[in-house]
């Protein structure tokens, strides 16, 4: 059972058992029901404390019965609701930590709420395109007023419990321990004559709601735009206007009705899959993890000083060496930068700034940092170059420590042997700026030891980034794939499609940013040398050469003032260029290919289904243990629209019998040699199965 009972003195404690944070499932109910019904058949019984285990007093539903009948079997947490609140012995909530989601509902349910300071407070459920359904958006207004139950409801922010001490939330703040407190205010308010308080019986008072409910709906379909939850947020919370039970149902209604949208599916994966990510099938939890107080990181550039800056953050002291003084001097001058700029926005304060450049060290010379506990190498993306830094590593670092390369390409197993400890080398591969963007691919080489890949997940986490395991392949999980998207872009390019409306078409779709955009920020250089390094490895994998053609052209991109796009200066605004635009056309001429109008849609089903496609290969080959690995990957790190739950789920979504028709028309049209239904996706189309099924 995952609600453990306890009578002492006249008062019965149910206790919320269920770690890692007491999430509301089945076998909890319940304990709740049963604690309560032997607490109401007991006379010796004055009163009820309901509180947590360990580190909360609940989190809310329990997200590994997320999709399965368990979610919504009896008693629901409507059911346990109803029982406390019709309770004629006084029900006491004693809150610490953490009261989210049906934890905090579970406790407006409650006659009385005592909460320790500190306790964080949410009812973020529009965070998985979902809304309060057991009576958050009913109760809440009744007790802290309207706007703030709105904007919390529609936000899913959580804030400090002291916030609310003057509000009808809680009915005590405790100073100390809070169980102590909640038994003692338990038993005098079970000594107290009359009725114990209903949340539902209150009203919700406001003098202008009309007013104010029609402003909060239009700042919101501003911002929500994609996604339908804040706004039935609104719709639900105005029902609190109502008397309670009609309140309740348009609650129902728009939970249910939410329930079946893509857009909280998509969100509910996502969800789901950034813990599923943590979870590697053959590391176990428990695995010994290494201690890493001491990072160095091999380079000051832009890769370099964003890396760097992700561990100073965190705490952790990091020794930054370069070749050149010069090149350290401008590369601690960035991150100073950098932290100035978050300091004039308010993020962080200048005490923070300082104790995070203080945290930094520089050196030239790599007897300096062989007391390290991780090293991360991010130089120059060539192989020779990796060599001679790993080999310098292999004869500097302790013995234990975690050799790591930050290669977007490279075969980490080659990287591997260039030392005598293949065991602790891996792929740390951040994104660019390395400071700000979610994802880190992990990259497990063949020989590297559990231990490590346990470390560098769990690190990931304290660093705050979504940390996905891959294998080793060239690009690993998302620039393999992101190569095949590139070629449909470029493909496009010669068949009549013009830069901005490739990109116009799939930011329609959701992306954040298009193909030709987005090179243009990275730099067209970066993928003219993987285009010549691919002619003398693979020579029968085609390209357009428009991408060739506009390097030649030395439109390198943002960087130069002139890419796919024109830039002004200081303007990153991706102009249109009438240059561009004429060679692609020339180009097409040149290769007797006669334009032709193209489709919105027929782009984005080329480019998403060829990351798809590659995706589906990916999971074959065992490069990504699971399908949501992927979405995590394209979603925190490739802009992939997140109502759209990544690549991998909105196949499932369109399906995939439909996604390889898709494939099988385009193998017969330009470059058909590029198209391939992968055997997994055409297995699991047969079989009218899904990637995450």
């Amino acid at each position: 059972m995952t609600a453990q009972y306890q009578s002492h003195d006249g008062i019965a404690v149910i206790t919320l058992d269920n770690p890692p944070v007491n999430g509301l499932g089945h076998s909890t109910r319940v304990g709740i029901v049963e604690g309560m019904t032997r607490a109401l058949d007991d006379a010796t019984v004055k009163a009820i404390v309901i509180t947590g285990a360990g580190k909360a007093f609940s989190g809310g539903a329990d997200i590994r019965e997320f999709g399965t009948p368990k979610a919504m079997q009896e008693p629901s947490l409507q059911t346990v609701i109803d029982t406390i609140e019709a309770s004629p012995k006084p029900v006491v909530a004693a809150i610490h930590a953490v009261a989210m989601g049906g934890g905090l509902e579970l406790a407006l349910g409650c006659h009385y709420r005592v909460t320790a300071k500190g306790a964080q407070i949410a009812l973020p459920e529009v965070n998985l395109g979902l809304l309060p359904g057991a009576g958050g958006t009913q109760r809440l207004p009744r007790v802290i007023g309207l706007e703030a139950a709105l904007n919390m409801i529609t936000s899913g922010n959580a804030i400090p419990s002291e916030k609310f001490a003057d509000t009808k939330l809680f009915d005590h703040v405790a100073s100390d321990d809070v169980l102590p407190a909640a038994v003692k205010f338990a038993r005098n308010v079970a000594a107290a004559p009359g009725q114990h308080p209903q949340v539902r019986n209150l009203k919700v008072q406001h003098k202008n709601a009309e007013g104010y409910l029609g402003f909060a709906r239009s700042t919101l379909a501003a911002t929500s735009q994609r996604f339908p939850a804040p706004l039935k947020c609104v719709d639900a919370v105005a029902a609190s206007l109502k008397p309670f039970e009609q309140g309740m149902k348009d609650e129902r209604d728009g939970f249910l009705y939410l329930l079946s949208t893509p857009e909280s599916r998509a969100l509910r994966h996502a969800f789901l899959a950034g813990r599923a990510a943590s979870k590697i099938p053959d590391v176990p939890g428990d695995t010994p993890t290494r201690k890493i107080a001491k990072v160095a990181v091999i380079g000051a550039g832009t890769m370099g000083g964003g890396i760097s800056m992700n561990f100073l953050n965190a705490g952790i002291p990091v020794t930054m060496l370069e070749m050149k003084s010069d090149a350290l001097e401008r590369g601690v001058a960035t991150i100073r930068r950098n932290y100035e700029s978050s300091a004039k926005k308010g993020k962080l304060t200048q005490d923070d700034v300082e104790q995070r450049m203080n945290l930094l060290r520089t050196t030239l010379s790599y007897d300096d940092i062989g007391d390290a506990d991780l090293v991360i190498e991010a130089v120059f993306e060539e192989m020779g170059v990796k060599e001679a830094v790993f080999r310098k590593l292999d004869g500097v670092m302790k013995q234990g420590a975690i050799l790591a390369s930050n290669t977007s390409t490279l075969d980490v197993n080659t990287i591997a042997s260039f030392t005598t400890r293949p065991q602790d080398v891996v792929g740390m591969h951040f994104f660019s700026p390395a400071n700000v963007m979610k994802l880190l691919e992990v990259v497990r080489g063949e020989k590297t030891g559990k231990d490590v890949l346990a470390t560098v997940m769990q690190l990931g986490k304290k660093i705050k980034k979504v940390a996905v395991v891959a294998g080793v392949c060239d690009g690993f999980i998302g620039n393999r794939m992101l190569e095949q998207y590139s070629r449909q872009a470029g493909f496009l390019l010669d068949e009549g499609a013009l830069p901005e409306q490739v990109d116009r078409a799939i930011e329609t779709f959701g992306f954040a940013m298009g193909p030709f955009r987005m090179i243009d920020m990275a730099g067209n250089d970066i993928g003219w040398a993987i285009r010549k390094r691919r002619a003398i490895e693979q020579p029968e994998f085609t390209y357009s050469k428009t991408g060739d053609l506009l390097c030649e052209a030395g439109r390198f991109g943002q960087k130069a003032g002139a890419g796919w796009y024109d830039y002004e200066p200081g303007d990153r605004k991706a102009y249109p260029s009438p240059q561009v635009n004429e060679m692609i056309v020339r180009h097409s001429k040149d290769l007797g290919i006669a334009r032709r109008k193209i489709s919105d849609a027929e782009i984005v089903e080329r480019l998403v289904f060829a990351l798809v496609n590659e995706g589906a290969l990916i999971l074959e080959e065992g490069i990504a243990s699971k399908a949501s690995d992927i979405d995590m990957v394209y979603l925190s790190g490739y802009g992939f629209p997140q109502f759209r739950g990544g690549p991998m789920l909105y196949a499932d979504q369109f399906g995939l019998y439909n996604v390889a028709q898709a494939i099988q028309r385009c193998a017969k049209g330009y470059r058909g040699e590029a198209w391939q239904v992968a055997p997994l996706l055409q297995k699991l189309a047969d079989e009218g199965k899904g990637f995450n099924d």
